[in-house]
């Protein structure tokens, strides 16, 4: 079997964990709890999934709770739990840094901490801080820097900002439920995914630092459904650099996306259409997909008639070997 590198996969050293429950995440955007995590359990199940290596993130709603120095402290916390995962076992774990966004001029200290010092892969950014989405110009100086590293950014999407995803449910499960009532990660982080990709394409973001490397979560999201309109009406906005259909295209087709969820059997379809086959790599979403789940849907990747052994070994390992290539 070939031995998967998982660009998607999470941990929450106990503080962290603290810090969310003492924060009201006790049930992170809307999930039934805080899941469990250590390291040995986390390498028994990539033992038992044939995962060779994962790169750890925090997953949403990230570490800024509204203090700038309670999230620049706790920031620096899983950045240096996650860098003595990676330093003790090199060629198993790797480590995308969180930043205490939306506070610039501490992530930009912190971004310096993570890559001088603690050597980190490259750095996790939520969908949005706080209701700035990515492709905000009060974050150009966080993406100047991440272009000046050559830096790999992953995206992560979180929970959303928007009046319309706060109608606060009723009935006697509403305590456990997000305003929306059910569980963001169903159907807002898919929205909130594509919002904050398509905000980096049409503010020029992505376009005036060009060496960030993006690596988008979840199939792309809805993307490759959205994009062709999108696209087609990028050019009616008068925005001050030219960006027309085949740019556009252009620019998804030069990000990385990963196939943590459900990227079968439709979405996976959608995805090539926009992707760069050599761009697609595995992702298990590990503790927040339990190990059940992991297994199942890895199982579905190993077995679909979609993909070719070829394919399936550059999904699975080979392209996330050219970001990564410390896990050969």
């Amino acid at each position: 079997m070939v031995q998967r590198i998982d660009v998607h996969s999470h941990f929450l050293p106990e503080r962290y964990r603290a810090a969310l429950a003492a924060a009201g995440h006790s049930k992170p955007s809307g999930m039934p709890a805080i899941p469990e995590w250590n390291v040995n359990e986390h390498l028994e199940m990539m033992d038992r999934n044939q995962i060779g290596s994962a790169i750890l993130s925090v997953s949403a709603p990230g570490v800024h709770f509204g203090d700038n120095a309670a999230a620049r402290d706790l920031a620096r916390y899983v950045n240096e739990e996650g860098a003595k995962v990676a330093q003790d076992n090199p060629h198993r774990f790797g480590m995308f840094a969180t930043l205490p966004l939306p506070d610039v001029d501490s992530a930009l200290r912190e971004l310096d901490y993570a890559f001088d010092t603690l050597k980190a892969d490259g750095v996790v950014l939520e969908s949005n801080f706080h209701g700035i989405y990515l492709g905000d110009a009060r974050f150009d100086p966080v993406f100047e820097e991440l272009n000046r590293r050559h830096a790999k950014v992953f995206i992560h999407p979180t929970n959303p900002h928007c009046p319309c995803c706060q109608v606060q449910p009723k009935g006697e499960d509403a305590a456990s439920l997000p305003p929306i009532g059910y569980p963001f990660p169903m159907i807002e982080f898919m929205f909130e995914t594509t919002r904050t990709v398509f905000n980096l394409l049409l503010s020029g973001t992505l376009d005036r630092f060009p060496n960030v490397q993006i690596i988008v979560p979840h199939a792309g999201a809805t993307i490759p459904v959205l994009a062709d309109r999108v696209a087609g009406l990028s050019p009616a906005l008068g925005l001050p650099a030219k960006l027309d259909a085949s740019k556009f295209m252009a620019s998804l087709r030069g990000m990385y996306y990963d196939l943590a969820g459900f990227p079968l059997p439709r979405q996976l379809k959608a995805l090539l259409e926009i992707a760069d086959p050599k761009h697609i790599l595995y992702g298990s979403d590990y503790p927040y997909t339990p190990e059940a789940l992991v297994s199942t849907l890895a199982t579905q990747l190993d077995d679909s008639a979609q993909l070719t052994t070829a394919l399936r070994a550059d999904f699975m390992r080979n392209n996330a070997l050219t970001l990564f290539p410390r896990f050969a």
